[in-house]
């Protein structure tokens, strides 16, 4: 997500922070370049022009420019500028209406429209507990009823019955009066799109919703297709008002323009992102949380998010009880490699990190990917469960017959049964230090007193209002909560990888970062 404009800004305002003092033309400088990275990103022209301006207003201010740190102060600015430009507070979808609650989803074809509607109706059940019913008003494509009938079965959610015949608006009208009778909390109407704008679909839309007079209306637009997809949301709300958007692929190659411009110039929230084909690759858009991730900052607060709905807290306290006792075998392993792999691997994990953006490069001339992840899980699934549990066995002949079995070769085994050895070492030692950082560990998943790596006690994310989630955020960006490494560094990552200090998280169900094996953040040595 922003990947390349990230890289861009990051570049640009680190070489301010270089400086030991700012002139009003090394700001100028520095918001040129900032101009052209927005423009090659596919930010609207009034957008950049209005985001620029803002930031020099505030940056050529004398109590900047002799501030002791100037650098940091214009960041500060930027990102500021950054969040009002993306919306400021980020809004969600509101169900506070009389139910059941109307839902119109619209957009034009190929955008991820009847997959949105599946991926929220399941939100709104799994997290929300609402009762939701879909419905498809598209009589045009060919087997989008039956598309939109087939992931509501797979996301467990009930869909309007299939009559043939009848037009959009008394499809609509028909879900309406079954969402009374079924006793439904939310009616969610997929409507038709068609691949271009056209007076036909506006006027279809048009009828719709004011035959059902929707709660919410979310234009759903592919973040691919940059400043389209901003001319899309301007015909859309001119025509039947959004109250929303909803911005699909943006897990792809997109340079972040439409997010950008989408608020500034429609004047509507993008409330949802789509992250990922799958039903649940969905998140809230939060512009603070955005801008951070834009501009290198990270986001620990989604990160800790993400950990606490994929952990699988019977695993976890599994795993402490066993880590307790300084036991942690290649089984133990695979686990934690699969807890990477569910939040969105290596790469997904990095880019939510402080200071981690500048560590890109040097990872993937490392060959450090996601792909390295599986291909241990595929290592450790070409063993026996003897070996797993007893590396010790692992002989150069065993090593053979599991480098067939898995793809790789001995030399990646061996790295493997390296990072494991660092692993295990580390967590034995642990386990000898009473009431130390493995009680913390514990206590995490129930099992004992105190935090974690500066966590509080008992920490439970999901029972946080947004203004502790900011607190921890903050807390943690300045380095509070990430436990210190010993001098040394990161002694199994690959030559050339010099990740910053204090880089090595600690979250609920993961023992580390695969592929940084042979650390010893406990800072004792190995025994």
């Amino acid at each position: 997500m922003f990947g390349t404009l990230s890289d861009r800004l990051s570049g640009i305002l680190s070489g301010l922070t270089r400086r030991g003092a700012l002139t009003e033309e090394d700001v100028n400088a520095a918001l040129r370049e900032v101009r052209k990275a927005l423009l090659e990103a596919d930010v609207a022209l009034e957008v950049v022009r209005s985001f620029t301006e803002k930031v020099r207003e505030r940056a050529v201010g004398a109590e900047v420019l002799k501030s002791v740190t100037p650098g940091q102060q214009v960041i500060k600015i930027v990102n500021d500028v950054l969040i009002d430009t993306l919306g400021g507070e980020g809004e969600g979808i509101t169900l506070d209406a009389v139910p059941p609650v109307p839902m119109l989803m619209v957009g034009l074809q190929g955008s991820g429209k009847t997959t949105s509607t599946a991926k929220i109706a399941k939100r709104l059940t799994d997290r929300d507990k609402r009762k939701v019913l879909m419905a498809s008003l598209d009589t045009r494509r060919p087997a989008a009823m039956e598309q939109l009938a087939i992931l509501g079965q797979q996301v467990g959610v009930q869909t309007l019955p299939i009559v043939a015949g009848q037009s959009a608006v008394q499809i609509a009208r028909r879900a309406i009066e079954a969402g009374k009778l079924g006793g439904y909390d939310v009616v969610m109407l997929d409507t038709a799109g068609r691949v271009t704008l056209d007076e036909a679909l506006m006027a279809e839309v048009a009828e719709v919703k004011a035959a059902t007079n929707p709660h919410e209306v979310l234009l759903v637009a592919d973040a691919l297709t940059g400043q389209d997809a901003v001319n899309t949301a301007r015909a859309f709300d001119a025509r039947v008002g959004l109250t929303g958007i909803v911005l699909t692929r943006m897990d792809g190659d997109s340079r972040g323009g439409a997010a950008l411009s989408m608020r500034a110039v429609t004047g509507k929230p993008i409330k949802l992102v789509g992250t990922g084909e799958k039903t649940d690759a969905l998140e809230d858009f939060h512009p603070s949380r955005v801008a951070n991730r834009i501009l290198g900052m990270g986001d620990i607060v989604s990160l800790v998010e993400k950990a606490a709905q994929t952990v699988d807290a019977d695993k976890a306290q599994a795993l402490a009880l066993r880590l307790a006792k300084g036991n942690f075998d290649l089984s133990d392993l695979k686990t934690q490699l699969q807890q990477m792999e569910k939040m969105g691997g290596l790469g997904g994990v990095m880019g939510m990190l402080p200071g981690m953006a500048q560590m890109k490069s040097q990872m993937a001339n490392a060959k450090m990917d996601d792909r390295m992840i599986a291909r241990q899980i595929a290592i450790i699934n070409s063993m026996t469960a003897a070996e797993r549990k007893n590396p010790d066995l692992l002989k150069n002949s065993r090593k053979k017959r599991i480098a067939a079995g898995s793809g790789t070769s001995p030399e990646a085994i061996n790295k493997l049964l390296k990072m494991h050895r660092g692993m295990a070492d580390m967590m034995k030692a642990m386990a000898r230090q009473k009431g130390g950082m493995l009680g913390k560990l514990g206590q995490m998943f129930g099992i004992g007193g105190g935090g974690m790596g500066g966590l509080p006690a008992g920490f439970d994310p999901s029972k946080m209002d947004p203004a502790q989630l900011e607190a921890l955020q903050k807390q943690m960006g300045a380095g509070g909560g990430m436990p210190q490494l010993p001098p040394g560094g990161f002694p199994g990552l690959p030559k050339g990888v010099t990740p910053p200090a204090g880089m090595m998280p600690k979250l609920p169900g993961l023992g580390g970062l695969p592929g940084l094996g042979g650390s010893n953040p406990f800072g004792g040595k190995k025994k």
